[in-house]
């Protein structure tokens, strides 16, 4: 049977060109539906309708694919944080801003979320080391805001480092039940968590 995408589509056609974007796409389904122990490299192939060996045309290893996953989508965290609290100044509004593309991704990129959230230890070292910091430094940035809203007053929560680890594990969850066919859209879901995430912080206008 072929599989079926997470996203929510049906079983997946198989392509006429074998190139390293699609081996890549291929990986991300099979690694977010079986995880990435539980997808063998010919699984990959089969996915795409090709012989096993042909995959190496295109791919060096299962652990590479791994490793590209987590990266290009830790970049791209820090690339939307970057861009959606440009030219902000209010601590709220950026906050605001940073958690609803957060939301929104977890939305959108199901996939992605869900194997950089649960593979990314079966990375070896120093691939590993380098992705946690990674994701150390999207908190930090985040706490970062969390913080200049305790200095000014508008946020009066007690623990900004607390309050960050909260707002971005509620949106981290999304993956798991976000649907397509839901009764919300992800702009809906996106604009939901980021008020809650300044309910965590006890937003005072």
């Amino acid at each position: 049977m072929a599989p079926t995408d997470v996203r929510g589509g049906g079983p997946r056609t198989q392509r006429t060109a074998v190139t390293a974007e699609s081996v890549l796409d291929a990986a991300l389904t099979l690694f977010a539906e079986r995880g990435y122990h539980g997808t063998a490299v010919s699984q990959i192939a089969a996915a795409l309708g090709v012989r096993t060996p042909s995959l190496y045309n295109h791919m060096t290893s299962k652990q590479e694919l791994l490793e590209t996953i987590v990266r290009r989508t830790l970049d791209d965290v820090h690339a939307e944080f970057d861009a959606a609290v440009a030219g902000l100044d209010a601590p709220a509004d950026q906050l605001r801003a940073a958690v609803r593309v957060y939301a929104r991704r977890h939305a959108t990129h199901r996939r992605q979320a869900l194997i950089v959230n649960r593979d990314t230890t079966s990375l070896p070292e120093p691939a590993l080391s380098r992705m946690r910091q990674r994701r150390r430094d999207h908190e930090t940035a985040t706490r970062a805001v969390i913080s200049r809203g305790i200095e000014d007053g508008s946020f009066s929560v007690g623990n900004a480092g607390l309050a960050s680890f909260a707002i971005l594990e509620m949106s981290v969850s999304i993956a798991r039940w976000f649907r397509e066919d839901g009764p919300r859209t992800a702009e809906q879901v996106a604009d939901e968590y980021a008020e809650f995430a300044l309910r965590v912080v006890r937003y005072r206008p």
